[in-house]
């Protein structure tokens, strides 16, 4: 379906997602040579990709002044999308405010506001009549201390005595004492009023970002005086600081991660967001500047409240509520379809991350090919590409700076393959250490053959916020023995096992009763995950533990060559999982032949060109099939057990789903590479 063409309720849909082996020949139609030759918009708004939605609603919040929530993943351009919003806002006067002495209560300082620009001029104004005062005060001091020494010394020289001259000292110094305390400590005078936001006529509306901003550095605060009496204190009006919520006055505050504020500075947003003005106080009980409170000072600004899934459940209700009553919520994309336009777009990207960066030097074509194979890969589906082009960007930027470092003028996909590996997730770098150290002190075979001993594997730490998976191979080890108690056997399971794949664990066992026919209540089986010492989450290796203890029941030896992933329905399908690239890349380096891998995973495979022929990636549909593949050898002993496995699946089976069409039979495929 074209682009444009709707369904036949009416809604647009996207076009059909191009195959990833199509990239290099698409990249040999590209019109640039280089990304010197890509124009980069001049409003950011427009530099967002593929957040189309977003930018839409983004463009109408800023117009009409609206809040918004903006709900996603880490580097999918949130901030940028708030940031951009200021080219959108009405134009409005910006203002700045000045506080002012409160002559009749010091602990209540006045609030002004006047036009922009206006306040430098006020405070400056103040301070030269402040500096004049001053200067006459001591120019009259001056004359009045030499008035008083003369008169001393004359006194002194006519009676001869020395106590009429320490009293003219005393005196000096009485009056210095006086007209020190009637200034102040203020070196610009008591009555100056303080700038506490500035803006020139021409300015654009200001951004804010308070991400991870205390109480004090959002709402405003009083600095402490430890000198509070004597007239040496600070005067009030001068130890206030205004807080991001005022610079934000007439502009964008963009709050990353709300739910880190504490629900007290969360309910004093919701209150400025209601009064569009917020005073100032103490934010430390125990400091002097607790007892000061201005007057109300202008907070009316657009609030972008970003953060992950999990910041919406722990925001304070009545923000949240305030927000989706006078705004929008909006959830960002995470991938896009890959589709000509959108690499397009990712061209672009390239192009305008070279320009922000202004260090680094322009991609030609098979570089941008390779940074858009990259999306594809990190994207993790197949017909997507990544939005999480933070983390790409970082790629870029490296890549640039090994054409640097080699004194090229221009970046070629060579130097793209070595960011890949010199910018390598912290997840990534300790898989390749737990790999080799496995390798090194042989904690899984990768070949013959070992009886309820399988190869299974894992994505290391996929949930730390990187796009990236790291693969690594889990070994699985099952033992069978005989029920120690009359009350029947039980499955224990070790390697520091999370809720989900506990949970894994007993439903494999209703897939042994059906596969097997055993009773397995006769049994005790022990299912071991080897060093993982980090604990294991996920139902990935639910084929890999249902193997493992089949071989263990039925004494048929799995063939150590071969790895698996996938997940297990109760009734055998083996159903899709994440990661499934990083797990048969891992595969791969661990030097093992073949893998395993849900048939429905078999089109998100992006691999590196360098694994091409390296291993034999195998779809299955179901765990007969899993068996047929990993147990070892072609003996009648595994001939048998698949027979009696088939015949007892087709006897008790009551809906076929299992049962795959005599020309269904899982396809064996050499892995392909990205964009070959």
């Amino acid at each position: 379906m074209a682009k444009g063409a709707e369904t036949p309720s009416g809604e647009p849909v996207d076009p059909p997602s191009l195959p990833p082996q199509e990239l290099d020949t698409w990249g040999q139609t590209l019109p640039y040579a280089s990304t010197a030759q890509v124009e980069v918009p001049p409003r950011l708004l427009d530099q967002v990709i593929g957040q189309d939605e977003a930018v839409e609603v983004a463009r109408k919040a800023a117009t009409q002044k609206r809040h918004m929530i903006l709900i996603g993943e880490p580097g999918t351009g949130k901030s940028m999308l708030a940031r951009a919003m200021v080219d959108f806002l009405p134009k409005e006067p910006l203002q700045d405010i000045l506080a002012y002495p409160n002559n009749e209560d010091a602990n209540e300082p006045k609030i002004r506001i006047v036009p922009a620009g206006k306040g430098k001029e006020i405070v400056a104004a103040q301070k030269l009549e402040a500096a004049q005062k001053k200067e006459t005060r001591t120019i009259l001091f001056i004359v009045i201390a030499l008035a008083v020494m003369a008169l001393t010394l004359y006194i002194v020289f006519t009676t001869g005595s020395l106590t009429d001259l320490l009293f003219g000292l005393l005196i000096v110094v009485i009056l210095y004492v006086m007209v020190r305390l009637s200034s102040g400590r203020s070196d610009s005078g008591p009555n100056v009023a303080k700038l506490l936001v500035t803006h020139t006529p021409d300015d654009k509306p200001p951004f804010i970002d308070a991400t991870g901003a205390h109480a004090g550095a959002l709402l405003g605060d009083v600095k402490h005086d430890p000198f509070q009496s004597g007239g040496l204190e600070t005067p009030p009006h001068e130890r206030v600081e205004v807080g991001a919520i005022h610079k934000a006055n007439g502009g964008v505050l963009f709050v990353d991660e709300i739910n880190l504020l504490k629900i007290e500075s969360q309910h004093s947003l919701l209150t400025a967001l209601q009064e569009r003005k917020f005073p100032i106080v103490g934010q430390s009980e125990r400091s002097a500047g607790a007892m000061v409170k201005t007057e109300p000072v202008p907070a009316d600004f657009v609030l972008v409240a970003a953060g992950n899934i999990d910041s919406v459940q722990t925001m304070h209700p009545a923000l949240r509520s305030r927000i989706r009553g006078y705004g929008y919520e909006l959830y960002v994309q995470t991938t896009m379809p890959d589709t000509i336009e959108n690499r397009m777009k990712l061209v672009r990207f390239v192009a305008q991350e070279v320009v922000k960066d202004k260090k680094i030097p322009h991609f030609d074509r098979e570089a941008i090919i390779e940074v858009i194979r990259e999306a594809q890969r990190r994207a993790g589906r197949s017909g997507q590409l990544t939005l999480r082009l933070r983390e790409l960007g970082g790629l870029v930027r490296v890549a640039g700076d090994i054409a640097l470092s080699e004194g090229i003028s221009m970046v070629h996909s060579a130097q793209v393959v070595k960011a890949k590996r010199a910018s390598r997730s912290l997840e990534q770098q300790i898989a390749d250490r737990y790999i080799e150290r496995r390798k090194e002190y042989r904690m899984f075979s990768t070949e013959g053959s070992a009886v309820g001993v399988v190869n299974g594997l894992a994505a290391i730490n996929a949930q730390s916020g990187m796009s990236e998976f790291s693969g690594i191979v889990l070994p699985i080890v099952a033992e069978v023995t005989p029920a120690q108690t009359r009350d029947g056997g039980v499955v224990v399971a070790t390697g520091k096992l999370g809720e989900i794949a506990k949970e894994a664990v007993q439903n494999v066992s209703a897939l042994i009763k059906k596969y097997t026919g055993e009773d397995i209540s006769r049994y005790d089986i022990h299912i071991q995950f080897v060093g993982t010492s980090d604990g294991v989450e996920g139902d990935s290796a639910s084929v890999s533990i249902a193997t493992a203890v089949i071989s263990a029941l039925e004494g048929v030896p799995v063939d150590q060559s071969v790895a698996m992933t996938g997940s297990l329905s109760v009734r055998g399908q083996v159903l899709p999982v994440g990661g499934v690239t990083a797990k048969v890349e891992a595969a791969a380096d661990s030097g093992l032949r073949r893998v395993l891998i849900p048939e429905a995973n078999l089109e998100d495979l992006v691999l590196e060109s360098r694994y091409l022929g390296a291993i034999e990636v195998i779809p299955v549909r179901t765990l007969r099939d899993v068996l047929k593949y990993a147990l070892a050898g072609n003996g009648s002993k595994k001939d048998s057990l698949l027979e009696r496995l088939a015949a007892m699946v087709l006897a008790t089976n009551r809906s076929g789903e299992e049962t795959p069409p005599a020309s269904a039979t899982p396809t064996v495929s050499k892995g392909r590479p990205a964009g070959s």
